[in-house]
């Protein structure tokens, strides 16, 4: 079973800067891609990040570029998303999730499983 656990995730604010990491465990991590999205109170799960296998390719919302940076270490499990002058309206909760293939996607339905989530507050 694929077990992904968010951490990082806190109250900070606006142009701080926060680290949110993704440990996995249950199957081999280095094979597959994994992703970042995120959900603000109501509004829809929306994409935000996506590493491929290897870490050598990368995809990134419009709303983060320059900001955000996703990377990953394969030797240790753990996806990471360092994430940079930060506003308000970045406050949601994010959620990492894996693939089973290899290739990055924005699209949450190309998924197959997803963390629990952490909470990131941005104050004005």
């Amino acid at each position: 079973q694929v077990q992904l656990v968010e951490s990082g995730g806190g109250l900070v604010q606006a142009g701080g800067s926060l680290r949110l990491s993704c440990a996995a465990s249950g199957r081999t991590f280095g094979n597959y891609a994994m992703g970042w999205f995120r959900q603000a109170p109501g509004k829809e799960r929306e994409f935000v990040a996506s590493i491929n296998w290897t870490g050598g390719g990368t995809y990134y919302a419009d709303s983060v570029k320059g900001r955000f940076t996703i990377s990953r270490d394969n030797a240790k499990n753990t996806m990471y998303l360092q994430m940079n002058s930060l506003k308000p309206e970045d406050t949601a909760i994010y959620y990492c999730a894996s693939r089973t293939t290899m290739g990055a996607a924005m699209y949450a339905t190309l998924y197959d499983y997803w963390g629990q989530g952490t909470q990131v507050t941005v104050s004005s």
